[in-house]
């Protein structure tokens, strides 16, 4: 919901003149999240020219971050419930450090 209503978008302000101009990336809020969260290039630059030349609307885009967003805190949560007390402790407990000087190895 919060995409959809708060992300702001460089569509234009309708279909035709989006069709006609294509997206503002430069100010599209979605695409700049799709750009860090999105590890498939050749498809972050099919976004980008299709979104770009107005062929691909605001809400095509919105819904492939919010995907991936939402595969992203799936998949954290799952990780999630397997962290347990000990675990914590495990990752908490102070240990010396090696420090090696750059000629040494």
């Amino acid at each position: 919901k919060k995409i959809n209503k708060y992300a702001f978008s460089g569509g234009r302000t309708t279909v035709e003149e989006h069709r006609e101009l294509g997206a503002d990336l430069s100010v599209d809020i979605p695409y700049h999240y799709l750009f860090f969260f999105l590890h498939d290039d050749d498809e972050l630059e099919r976004i980008k020219k299709e979104y770009g030349e107005g062929r691909m609307l605001t809400g095509e885009v919105k819904a492939i971050l919010i995907k991936i967003l939402q595969d992203m805190v799936l998949d954290h949560q799952e990780k999630r419930k397997d962290v347990t007390d000990e675990v914590v402790q495990h990752f908490m407990t102070p240990r010396r450090m090696e420090v090696y000087k750059k000629d040494e190895k």
